[in-house]
């Protein structure tokens, strides 16, 4: 049987990283990319083939549109150098970066970033990739929990997540033809680097955002790692459109 492989944006660290290695433990081969962490991502690539798959890494900056396609044809040269295939079976859109700002103060220019990184960059990927996915392949946009809860300070950021889940649903509609279902998970509070790190590295923060969590604790990577591993798979074949909210039930 021929194995899966999963192309996922920003694998060289906290949820991408842990995306890739969950996908790796069960079988998928992966193809990551990064934007300026080439050391971390040539970790992960030997921590993956340690557990028996395959990978290659590629640089790629999710902002820069206009490498899209060039990208697009480092991809099928990797296809077919790498893994003897001309398709990949998932893409997971998961580069994107934390920006806090008062609505009030908040500028152009970081509006700006978030469009790029979050909506505008998801979507010209995704359409120079299509070609490249395989029909009955699937699409996982990332979220966020922001998009159903507030707090201060991620008004803009929530908008473009927001966004990208409605985008989710017409993907969904327009590429049914072609049996590619398209998903989004939204997580909630996770102890990564994001933000600066203040949910994993500040105790008092940790304990603050873990009292509005049904189950009493902050996520881990691997609640979202394997997560993402569980949609892809075929048990969740009949999933399309849907976001999957993945925090614990943080501020129910």
């Amino acid at each position: 049987m021929t194995k899966q492989i999963a192309l996922i944006t920003g694998v060289s660290r906290g949820l991408g990283r842990n995306m890739a290695l969950h996908l790796g433990k069960r079988g998928v081969h992966i193809i990551g990319t990064y934007r300026s962490g080439v050391a971390e991502a040539d970790t992960l690539r030997q921590e993956i083939e340690a557990l028996g798959g395959t990978a290659a890494m590629l640089a790629l900056d999710v902002t820069d549109t206009a490498s899209f396609p060039t990208f697009a044809e480092k991809v099928a040269d990797t296809l077919k150098t790498n893994f003897g295939r001309e398709r990949f079976d998932f893409l997971v859109n998961n580069a994107g970066n934390g920006l806090f700002a008062n609505f009030a103060e908040a500028t152009e220019e970081q509006f700006e970033s978030l469009v790029t990184t979050h909506l505008r960059g998801p979507i010209f990927l995704t359409q120079k990739l299509l070609p490249l996915i395989e029909d009955g392949g699937r699409i996982l946009n990332v979220s966020s929990g922001f998009v159903r809860f507030t707090l201060p300070g991620y008004s803009l950021y929530a908008s473009m997540k927001a966004a990208v889940e409605v985008l989710t649903r017409f993907m969904a509609v327009e590429l049914g033809a072609r049996r590619i279902r398209v998903n989004a998970i939204a997580p909630g509070a996770i102890a990564t680097d994001f933000g600066g790190g203040a949910v994993r590295d500040n105790d008092d923060v940790n304990a603050y955002v873990a009292q509005g969590i049904a189950l009493g604790r902050v996520g881990l990577p691997d609640d979202i790692g394997a997560a993402v591993a569980a949609i892809l798979s075929d048990d969740m074949g009949w999933a399309n459109g849907t976001t999957f909210d993945v925090s614990g039930g943080q501020l129910l």
